[in-house]
């Protein structure tokens, strides 16, 4: 631990990092963001004077230390500043899901006893004044876009940059109480709290101190020689605790810039206007934007169509030995040159991954297939396995051992251990404070010497010394045959066909698996057009005969690919039916991370999955909606339930070993 203190002497936390980058890097460009077409740009020196101004309007608004300050809202350099000017004040920045409902906010807000509440725009605004009367401890509320605002109770509503003129105003009267403050602020002090997604009960308050943020950003920025001159976009949630140990842990560490779209809609476009070297997406951006190439390949002309899938099997053969620079052969060289001359580096300049130096997925298992294809365009896609109590690393793949099916080896500072039942352990410098007013949880999750018991399971190859994820430990079973069901391989390999969104796979304690499949509306939705087909809603077309008889070989492909493997190949899906309705977090059938919640999904489509198992041919279901505007309905469905080939493979007993 003494030599973690000294590795970031006198940078011991967010305010002391932007001090040095304002002095080191002053004149570079800290953020950027895209507003009406046009990029604004904030360099280190000008974005500490914002946040300093901010700083000083908090505590002439009555913010004191040891406060908690929520922020609600999309990604913008404003609202990444709040949460550095709240810790500068000695307070707590606890950022919220922007697409999360009133009553979602109000459990978060009431459970940290948010005095302060800074938001986006109107519509975060509303949500909170909605539930403003269950929130007995909040008092005042910032709101940063004036739009609509005019004519609310100002009582206790600011305007953002009314704040930060207060705070420049006081500037010679509250400096030094700010310089008192941050100057109390080291590694222990607490940086950020974060909420758990909550896949099985209400979400837990993650305390991250100082010493968690800052050594797991050093550590990991190390790991990939991240410097100065990277550029990232930042657009997940800023609730995420990815978000944040990458737009502000490992930014404020390099001092590298961050880049802002200007909404969801532009995200592809800004993506590719700003082209970033240091690029992090969970596994559905990558599993859209292949839907999205494959769609338009559908589209192109019968040559130009040849040429794509020509080049794209040999990618598939040589480009990931290649990237990682193991020995190719001349002339399978000089193809590839060829393909990345013709296709790979069109494809990777449209996506944006043009000029990535390092890519990462996490959050969920991504698909093998997926995987390999961007890997397969020379993009050096990586999978790191975290969580929230870790400060997300838990383990990183080194350069030049990146693969599939494996999550790579422990993070730098990070011990890991397997207990008898296959479960994950792991200790380390961004091991989590504890859990906001939950003894219990905390005690349960964290032991006496600082292991934390993740709820995965997996085991380390011999040799490699890699980490393999088999599913989540609660989700890990046995069929009726004592045969291993762990359900995200399948899922997983699902997943890769562009037109299915998602997949839920049961069968712990049965003979046999049956599955849930979503659509892709976009996919799907294309081949309709191209084939002239009329559809009038999702649920016209998911229950279209040809698209179950597509989503039918695909079942049948992914069984013959699970039949290949001695361990699992009882998990093949023998029946399924595909929904009338997307799972849907607003629903409560997914979390705000869109993580799926197999227990509320069970227990909510109970009929369904009963007819799957009966031999019936169809079922019919009425499912509880919950509408935009918060108001709720119901759909009602026939669903045919579709039998898949299952493929004979050597079922490996689990119970006989």
């Amino acid at each position: 631990m003494a030599q973690m203190q000294t590795g970031a002497q006198g940078m011991q936390s967010l305010p002391a990092l932007l001090q040095r980058n304002a002095a080191q890097f002053a004149n570079a460009p800290a953020y950027r963001e895209k507003e009406f077409g046009i990029w604004q740009c904030w360099t280190w020196s000008e974005t500490a004077k914002e946040i300093e101004a901010l700083a000083l309007g908090l505590i002439n608004l009555g913010v004191k230390e040891g406060d908690f300050v929520a922020i609600i809202g999309r990604n913008r350099p404003y609202l990444y500043w709040s949460m550095v000017a709240a810790q500068a004040v000695g307070a707590v920045p606890v950022p919220l899901y922007q697409d999360a409902v009133a009553e979602e906010m109000a459990y978060v807000l009431g459970h940290c006893g948010a005095r302060f509440v800074i938001v986006g725009d109107q519509e975060q605004a509303d949500k909170v004044i909605e539930i403003q009367d269950q929130l007995h401890q909040f008092e005042h509320m910032i709101y940063l876009d004036p739009r609509g605002m005019r004519k609310y109770d100002h009582t206790q509503l600011h305007q953002f940059s009314h704040i930060q003129d207060q705070g420049r105003a006081a500037h010679d009267e509250l400096i030094g109480e700010l310089n008192k403050r941050q100057t109390k602020l080291d590694y222990d002090s607490t940086c950020v709290m974060l909420y758990t997604s909550g896949t099985t009960g209400k979400p837990k308050g993650v305390v991250l101190s100082n010493r968690n943020v800052v050594q797991s950003a050093k550590n990991s920025a190390e790991f990939d020689h991240l410097t100065q001159g990277e550029n990232i976009l930042s657009y997940l949630p800023m609730a995420w605790v990815g978000d944040f140990i990458f737009s502000i842990g490992q930014a404020y560490w390099c001092g590298f810039c961050v880049n802002c779209p200007e909404s969801q809609d532009t995200m592809m476009t800004d993506l590719r206007e700003i082209g970033p070297t240091y690029f992090f997406a969970p596994p559905r951006v990558f599993e859209g934007q292949l839907t999205n190439v494959m769609i338009r390949m559908e589209d192109a002309g019968a040559l130009k169509r040849k040429m794509f899938h020509h080049f794209l099997a040999h990618a598939k053969k040589v480009g990931g030995d290649i990237l990682d620079g193991r020995p190719v052969g001349l002339m399978d060289r000089l193809k590839y040159a060829l393909g990345n001359v013709l296709v790979y580096g069109p494809l990777k300049d449209t996506l944006g991954y043009g000029r990535i130096r390092v890519g990462y997925t996490a959050g969920e298992a991504i698909g093998p297939e997926i995987f390999d294809f961007y890997r397969s365009l020379g993009i050096n896609l990586k999978q790191l396995y975290g969580q929230t109590e870790a400060t997300v690393f838990i383990t990183v793949q080194p350069d030049g051992e990146v693969r599939a099916d494996t999550v790579g080896v422990p993070a730098p500072e990070v011990e890991i251990k397997i207990d008898d039942s296959g479960e994950i352990h792991y200790r380390s410098p961004g091991t989590f404070v504890e859990y906001f007013n939950n003894p219990e949880s905390t005690a349960s999750t964290k032991d006496a010497e600082g292991w934390v018991a993740t709820g995965d399971a997996g085991f380390f190859e011999e040799g490699s010394g890699h980490l393999r994820i088999i599913d989540r430990a609660k989700d890990v079973g046995k069929m009726a045959d004592g045969s291993m069901f762990a359900p995200k391989y399948v899922e997983n390999k699902l997943k890769f066909y562009p037109d299915i969104l998602e997949a839920v796979l049961f069968g712990n304690g049965r003979d046999r698996c049956v599955a849930f499949i979503n659509i892709d509306l976009t996919a799907v939705g294309n081949w309709a057009e191209r084939n002239n087909i009329a559809y009038a809603s999702y649920q016209e077309l998911a229950g279209h005969p040809q698209v179950l008889e597509s989503i039918r070989s695909h079942v049948t492909e992914v069984n013959k690919s699970v039949a290949e493997d001695p361990m699992l190949s009882g998990c093949q899906v023998h029946r399924f039916v595909v929904l009338h309705k997307e799972l849907d977090a607003d629903d409560g059938e997914m979390t705000r991370t869109r993580k799926v919640r197999r227990r509320i999904v069970e227990e909510k489509f109970d009929d369904i999955i009963t007819a799957l198992y009966d031999g019936s041919e169809q079922v019919s279901t009425v499912t509880e909606v919950t509408y935009e505007d918060g108001r709720k309905g119901s759909i009602k469905a026939t669903l045919t339930i579709v039998d898949a080939e299952v493929k004979p493979g050597a079922v490996h007993k689990v119970a006989a070993e």
